[in-house]
């Protein structure tokens, strides 16, 4: 295992919660990130990674008037995200455009392309579907799940169903699956449910207390990876989920998130409030393929840790 200050640093004046990679720049390496303060302006950046990839420049920035709890860029147009925020008072969720001509000089104002007003209770995450360009996207409460058309042209948003997770559950967060557009998991208190959109009722689950996030294999389409606060994580083969097919440790304190790389099956991305991001080498095999493999194999396994990256000063939340 590797650790230290191997990573590129990017400074913001206010602390920050999330970020977002924008998939639909296929042109450069970016992110969008949002800060989080009590000051009344908070702002979102536009990041790249720069042609000699060893510094991230800040190509646009931008005043959003809330904390940003949440952001999520479109994945087909870059311009396009959505945010989560609170006023102090309330949670609220919106979808953003970024103005064009802009960059970093001054601070510019994002144009509101709608709001997401369906809910009542704590707004917990906006999901955009990951297929192709569709206008489908999913916002998350506590109780509840939204299914919105959106029609960015004309800035409006159109509910097409929601339904309640019931009040035994607590809903936290979730992921659209990449290999089944109508297929959902999100976290609860006690479980990983699964949502059917085409019903939108919860068809499976897989029962798992203090489930802090989720991702999807997207290159193997059974494997899902969770992030748990306590005892690290776990990836799962989703068509015998009673248990995991491998676990790996985790963090030194909760682990917060997790993602899976896009590219590469094996790599896992995981971050915690030990302020660590680690990168971690999971094979994703099932418990025959591990069964068929000799004894002293599984003793010569290297670390799954394949690098802890720890110039942080503080918790890490946000990963992509």
């Amino acid at each position: 295992m590797q650790g230290g200050s191997s990573g590129i640093g990017y400074g913001l004046k206010y602390q920050a919660r999330c970020i977002s990679d924008v998939k639909a720049d296929t042109d450069h390496t970016s992110f969008l990130t949002g800060t989080l303060s009590l000051k009344e302006e908070n702002e979102v950046h536009l990041l790249s990674l720069s042609s000699g990839g060893s510094e991230l420049v800040c190509e646009g920035l931008f005043s959003h008037p809330n904390e940003i709890w949440d952001l999520a860029s479109c994945p087909f147009d870059q311009r396009i995200f959505s945010t989560v925020f609170s006023t102090g008072e309330s949670f609220g969720a919106a979808i953003w455009q970024i103005p064009e001509p802009y960059g970093q000089s001054n601070s510019s104002t994002l144009d509101c392309v709608a709001s997401l007003d369906a809910h009542v209770g704590k707004i917990n995450c906006v999901l955009w579907c990951p297929y192709g360009k569709s206008d489908k996207l999913i916002s998350m409460d506590e109780q509840n799940l939204v299914l919105w058309s959106l029609d960015s042209s004309k800035k409006s948003a159109e509910v097409l169903s929601k339904e309640s997770a019931g009040m035994r559950h607590s809903l936290s967060g979730g992921a659209w699956n990449p290999h089944d557009v109508n297929s959902v998991a999100a976290t609860s208190e006690s479980s990983i449910q699964f949502w059917d959109l085409r019903t939108m009722k919860n068809v499976n689950s897989i029962e798992r207390a203090h489930v802090r996030n989720v991702d999807y294999n997207t290159k193997r389409e059974h494997i899902l990876v969770s992030a748990d606060d306590e005892s690290g994580i776990h990836i799962w083969d989703l068509r015998k989920a009673k248990v995991p097919i491998q676990e790996l440790p985790g963090h030194t304190h909760w682990t917060w998130a997790v993602r899976c790389n896009p590219e590469y099956e094996e790599l896992i991305l995981s971050v915690g409030t030990d302020s660590a991001v680690n990168l971690w080498f999971a094979s994703a095999s099932s418990e025959k393929e591990a069964s068929e493999r000799s004894a002293e194999a599984l003793r010569q396994r290297v670390n799954p840790l394949l690098n802890s990256y720890t110039d942080y000063e503080d918790s890490v939340y946000g990963r992509d």
